[in-house]
């Protein structure tokens, strides 16, 4: 009778979603990509299949959430994690009456991630911690930008620069050193609105403790190469990555920061333990794909 689908993007970065609860779908490499294709399919830059736990073979150990984020990149393979998925996951699950309003796990591949359905529609989500682990370069054009590695349960590597990011070509991904992100990497490009004064870091109890140091910057700005999709609008875990990034640049061990991408704006805090990410996760629609297109790819 052919498969049930929604659409939504969260800041424009979007998503198929596919209900499968008992896991019986075979989603394969080619599905994914047709699906995600803008021409031949939906259009996406990832599916997010929603299924049970314990119907995922290579979910990590020590899983508690009943559903789990199966999340693809529009190549097909397969992601750790997605901050703005897992908003519209959460969203997905309350408009299906599979969770109720306020406050929930998602099982992911990076673990489980809390969520809480606001009433105004955003969603915030634990992220975890983000943890720098080196520097490195990113090639854009032939020029070298200089960043900084930051792991959010995904590869991240955040180049703060003062150019002009639309003048960035990321038509084609970055280059980027192969020793370091084996496995490829997201490459964020970000400036910095300087403050008119300083500010205080303000404390964030579900980020931990700051050290109440002053930021130089109130937002920033960043545009992100996705691996495995290309550039998109925006990026969950990209912006914790760049709010991560900025903080390291600046000797603190945690602050919050407004992220404007092209496709909106989200609230993120970085704490010594965890970080949040809040922003808006829409339900465009929903359907049901033929079962003539779902075996032609």
């Amino acid at each position: 009778m052919g498969v049930e689908f929604a659409k939504g993007h969260g800041t424009q970065n979007d998503f198929v979603v596919l209900a499968d609860a008992e896991g019986k779908l075979e989603l394969t490499d080619e599905r994914v990509r047709a699906l995600c294709d803008r021409s031949r399919g939906l259009g996406a830059d990832g599916v997010l299949r929603v299924v049970r736990s314990e119907h995922v073979a290579d979910a990590p150990e020590g899983i508690e959430a009943e559903w789990f984020m199966d999340y693809r990149n529009a190549d097909g393979s397969i992601a750790e994690m997605c901050g703005n998925g897992v908003r519209v996951f959460a969203n997905y699950l309350v408009h299906a009456n599979l969770a109720q309003p306020g406050g929930f796990l998602v099982g992911t591949r990076a673990g489980d991630r809390a969520v809480v359905v606001n009433d105004d529609g955003s969603v915030t989500v634990e992220m975890g911690p983000a943890r720098v682990f080196g520097e490195s370069t990113a090639t854009v054009g032939g020029r070298a930008f200089a960043g900084i590695a930051v792991d959010v349960g995904n590869p991240h590597l955040v180049c703060v620069t003062d150019v002009d990011l639309a003048e960035l070509d990321l038509t084609v991904p970055p280059g980027h050193d192969p020793v370091m992100f084996p496995h490829g990497v997201n490459v964020e490009f970000v400036t910095e609105d300087p403050l008119a004064g300083s500010s205080s870091v303000t404390e964030d109890p579900l980020a931990g403790s700051s050290t109440g140091t002053a930021l130089s910057a109130s937002a920033i700005h960043m545009r992100v190469h996705e691996r495995g999709v290309g550039e998109t609008r925006s990026c969950g875990t990209g912006t914790v990555a760049a709010v991560a990034a900025v903080l390291h640049r600046a000797g603190l061990d945690g602050g919050e920061l407004v992220v404007n991408i092209p496709g909106g704006q989200v609230h993120v805090s970085v704490g010594d333990q965890t970080s949040t990410l809040t922003g808006p996760a829409v339900l465009v629609g929903e359907g049901t794909l033929s079962d003539a297109w779902w075996l032609s790819p």
